[in-house]
């Protein structure tokens, strides 16, 4: 019996799976592509994983951890300018940045995955919160809406990117959302509405 290996093998996995999603959809994907592009035997992979599904979902886990660990760091950092309009461009261009891997991500739940919908949906609310306490915190338009805004508003620039359409230039998009939500802000504070 060989040795086992010191690396953390589903980590191995998961990095393995991403790879492979940059190039095909998850339903293309096989249990012995995502074994041999880790380098393990099929017999390792389903000690760890017995389905897909599986290290889908620590795939999804682990992404959306990652996402919320870095905007937790991001607007605690006392030396960032984490204004109401770099929270915004923040949250969006991350979203946006891992188009690919969302839209895989949307496609599944779509699909039916029950476990992956609420996975998904419980994230959300997750993530809805905690960006609605941070723009609490720097304006005063209501952190809810403008939080649920700010979520949609990037699943939509995530579809546009993923449909190629070359008449939506995302940076401009971002650049003069975030110029209007100043503007916004702005208007709100000399109105005598809290």
């Amino acid at each position: 019996m060989a040795a086992p290996r010191k690396e953390n093998i589903k980590e191995i996995v998961l990095d393995s799976l991403l790879k492979l999603l940059e190039t095909k959809s998850f339903n293309e994907i096989s249990l012995a592509e995502v074994a041999k592009a880790a380098g393990i035997s099929k017999g390792t992979l389903y000690y760890h994983y017995k389905t897909k599904g599986e290290i889908f979902f620590d795939l999804t886990d682990r992404y959306l951890s990652e996402q919320w660990d870095d905007l937790v760091r991001w607007t605690e950092n006392k030396e960032k300018d984490t204004s109401i309009h770099r929270l915004v461009k923040y949250v969006v261009e991350r979203n946006v940045a891992a188009a690919s891997f969302r839209m895989q991500l949307y496609s599944e739940a779509q699909l039916g995955d029950a476990e992956l919908k609420k996975k998904l949906s419980k994230r959300y609310d997750e993530f809805q919160k905690l960006i609605s306490e941070k723009i609490a915190e720097r304006t005063n338009i209501d952190p809810d809406f403008l939080t649920w805004l700010i979520l949609l508003l990037s699943d939509g620039i995530i579809i546009q990117s993923a449909i190629g359409n070359t008449e939506f230039d995302t940076e401009k998009f971002i650049l003069d959302g975030t110029r209007y939500l100043t503007e916004f802000s702005q208007y709100k504070k000399g109105e005598n509405t809290p």
